[in-house]
């Protein structure tokens, strides 16, 4: 189990984050037209998994921005932002914002993911959200950076995430 916090308060995550040099595990999440997306839908690309609680959060809000400008510009980089959120509140969210260069999908249906990822909140007001979490995957599916954010409502740390990048 991983540890993080929420407003200094310790919380438990289900499961460990996936280790640098090991394959990213497998999954199967929803996108904003309700279909499913897999992690081989970026193979050959790099992957920028930017996991948060909630995209109706400021916190949250402000990774997806700030990964829509920096790393989505990357050629050959696709950005994967994921929460629990139904998918609607992140295409809403998205077409507020103008936010096009990112992908939004939803772990509502698939619990798992929080747990194979070391993400899943078990305790705290947030249980059964996803904690913050930055993952990068290369393009051959293995795992280059994992931050599992120390505090839930801080930002991630976005330089570290786009130095694993190599173009």
């Amino acid at each position: 189990m991983a540890k993080t916090a929420f407003k200094g308060k310790p919380v438990k995550t289900v499961g460990e984050l996936p280790a640098l040099g090991a394959p990213a595990p497998a999954f199967e999440l929803a996108t904003a037209d309700l279909g499913s997306y897999t992690l081989a839908g970026v193979r050959g690309k790099w992957a920028v998994l930017n996991i948060f609680p909630s995209i109706d959060t400021s916190v949250c809000a402000a990774s997806v921005r700030h990964f829509n400008a920096d790393a989505a510009a990357r050629p050959n980089v696709a950005v994967l932002c994921i929460s629990a959120d139904l998918p609607f509140a992140q295409a809403r969210f998205c077409g507020a914002e103008g936010i096009k260069h990112v992908i939004t999908l939803s772990a509502f249906r698939s619990p798992a993911f929080g747990r194979d990822y070391g993400v899943l909140i078990g305790d705290s007001p947030l249980a059964g959200l996803l904690a913050r979490a930055v993952i990068v995957v290369d393009p051959r599916g293995v795992v280059r950076h994992a931050q599992l954010v120390p505090e839930i409502s801080q930002e991630p740390d976005y330089s570290a995430a786009l130095a694993a990048i190599q173009a």
